[in-house]
C-alpha cells in the first residue's frame, strides 16, 4: 500500500487519467504499435501493461518505485492510440501520472544533475546555443575518456550535436503576405529548432507569405513547455506555457503555427496541463487556434510550386507527435507530392517511433539508439536521396543514426522543400 494516489482527489487531471483506465480492454491491439514491446518483448513495457501498473499505484495497491522503470522506458510516442480500437487516450494518463510520480520519486543525484541540465538549457536557446557550443568541445574530449567515466546521457548528449551550428537567425516580427491576404497567423519559433536548424523557420515564413499569409512573429516568445510537460515537470511546463500565453494571442490571428510536431501536439494538451486552474479556458482558446504548418498550408490549398532542378525520392517520416498526437498524415504528404519531380517512398514500419521523443534519446539511450537505427536501416531500403519529416527531434535523431552507418543522407523538413522548389535550389544542400 505504498505511495497511494487516490484518483478522486487528484481533480480534473484525476478524471482524465481514470477515463483512460476505465476505457482499456486490454484488447492487445496496441502491442505491436509499442515501440518499447517490439523490442523488449515485455507486458508490463506495452501499453495495456503500463496501464496496469499505473492503476495499480493509483489503487495503492502497487509500489510506485516498482512501477517507475516500466513508465521511465515509455517514449509517449501515442502509436498505441493510433493502434486502440477502443478510443483509450493514453496521453491523459502517461503525461499526469508522470508529473505525479516526479514529486514523489527519488532520483540518483546522476539522474538529477542531467534532468536539470536538460531543464534549463533546451528551452531556452541563448543557454542551448552556448551548452551546444561547449559541448563540441567535450565531444572531443569525450572521445579520449573511457566509457565509464561518461555517464550515459552525456555521451548521448554530445554524440547528437552536430559538428558545427549554423548562424542564429534574425526575423522581423511581422511579414505581410505575397498578394492578397488569405490568413493572418502567429509563428511559434520554438526552443531547440533555432539553434540545430533556424533555417526551418526562415524556410516556413517564406512558403507561408508566398501562399498569402500574413506571419506574425511574437517577440519574446519562448519554449511551449512540451519538454518538460512530457517528462513530468508539470509546473515548469506552466510557467513556460504562460508566458506564451501573453504573447500568442489566439483572438488576433487565425491560427497559432507550429513546425515542429512536439510543439505543435504539446500545446493542444494545454488543456490537460492546465485542467481545474484559472488558466483552463485560455489553454482551450489557444489549443484550437494551433495548426502544424503542414496542415494550414493543406488546408489553404498551397500553391503548386515549379519543378526542382533535379528528380528526387523522398522517404517521408512521420514524426510520432505529428502523425499520433495531431492526427496529420495527410498533409505533409499532398504538400511534397505536389511538387513537380518528387517521388514519395514508403518507409518500412512508418509508425515506429524513431527513438527521439522529446529528451528520450538522452535518457533512454541505450533503447533510443536501438530505435534510431532501426528506423535508419528501414529508410535505407527505400532507396531514397533525402528524407523528409516535421519535427526537429526526428531530424536530429534521424540524420544522427544514419551518420552513425556511413550514410549520411540530407534530412529536411517538409516546407524546406516547399521552399527549395518555390527558390529553385536543391534541397540537398544547404
Amino acid at each position: 500500500m505504498q505511495h497511494q494516489i487516490p484518483v478522486d482527489t487528484l481533480g480534473p487531471s484525476g478524471e482524465a487519467m481514470a477515463g483512460a483506465v476505465e476505457s482499456c480492454v486490454h484488447c492487445g491491439f496496441c502491442l505491436p504499435a509499442c515501440p518499447t514491446y517490439n523490442l523488449l518483448e515485455e507486458e508490463m513495457d506495452s501499453p495495456r501493461g503500463r496501464i496496469i501498473l499505473m492503476k495499480g499505484v493509483l489503487e495503492g495497491e502497487l509500489p510506485l518505485e516498482e512501477v517507475l522503470p516500466h513508465i521511465d522506458r515509455c517514449l509517449g510516442c501515442l502509436g498505441c492510440v493510433s493502434a486502440c480500437p477502443s478510443g483509450v487516450q493514453y496521453g491523459n494518463l502517461i503525461t499526469p501520472f508522470r508529473a505525479l510520480a516526479e514529486s514523489r520519486r527519488h532520483r540518483p543525484l546522476a539522474e538529477k544533475v542531467t534532468r536539470t541540465l536538460i531543464n534549463q538549457t533546451l528551452p531556452y536557446p541563448d543557454r542551448f546555443r552556448m551548452a551546444a557550443q561547449a559541448g563540441r568541445l567535450g565531444k572531443s574530449l569525450a572521445r579520449l575518456l573511457p566509457d565509464p567515466l561518461l555517464p550515459e546521457p552525456f555521451r548521448a548528449m554530445l554524440g547528437l550535436l552536430p559538428e558545427t551550428l549554423p548562424p542564429a537567425a534574425v526575423t522581423s516580427p511581422l511579414h505581410p503576405a505575397a498578394g492578397p491576404r488569405r490568413a493572418r497567423v502567429a509563428l511559434l519559433t520554438g526552443c531547440a529548432q533555432q539553434v540545430l536548424a533556424p533555417e526551418i523557420n526562415t524556410a516556413a515564413i517564406q512558403v507561408l507569405v508566398a501562399n498569402g499569409v500574413e506571419v506574425v512573429v511574437p517577440p519574446d516568445q519562448g519554449c511551449c513547455g512540451a519538454l518538460s510537460m512530457h517528462t513530468g515537470a508539470a509546473e515548469e511546463a506552466r510557467e513556460l506555457a504562460l508566458r506564451n500565453f501573453n504573447r500568442l494571442d489566439p483572438g488576433d490571428v487565425d491560427a497559432v503555427v507550429t513546425t515542429a510536431a512536439g510543439c505543435g501536439s504539446g500545446m493542444h494538451e494545454y488543456p490537460l496541463l492546465f485542467a481545474g486552474t484559472e488558466h483552463e479556458d485560455r489553454a482551450h482558446t489557444l489549443a484550437a487556434k494551433v495548426r502544424d504548418v503542414s496542415e494550414l498550408l493543406d488546408e489553404l490549398g498551397a500553391l503548386i510550386p515549379p519543378p526542382l532542378p533535379r528528380p528526387l525520392t523522398v522517404a517521408y517520416h512521420d514524426a510520432c507527435h505529428l502523425a499520433h498526437g495531431q492526427g496529420v498524415r495527410e498533409a505533409p504528404r499532398r504538400l511534397l507530392n505536389s511538387i513537380p519531380g518528387v517521388t514519395l517512398a514508403a518507409i518500412p514500419e512508418g509508425d515506429l517511433c524513431c527513438g527521439s521523443a522529446g529528451t528520450y534519446n538522452i535518457e533512454q539511450p541505450r533503447i533510443a539508439d536501438q530505435l534510431g537505427e532501426r528506423k535508419a536501416r528501414m529508410i535505407l531500403e527505400t532507396g531514397a536521396e533525402l528524407i523528409a519529416t516535421g519535427n526537429i527531434g526526428c531530424a536530429t535523431q534521424i540524420g544522427h543514426h544514419l551518420r552513425q552507418l556511413g550514410r549520411p543522407l540530407p534530412v529536411r523538413h517538409t516546407v524546406e522543400l516547399l521552399a527549395a522548389a518555390y527558390n529553385g535550389t536543391d534541397p540537398g544542400t544547404r
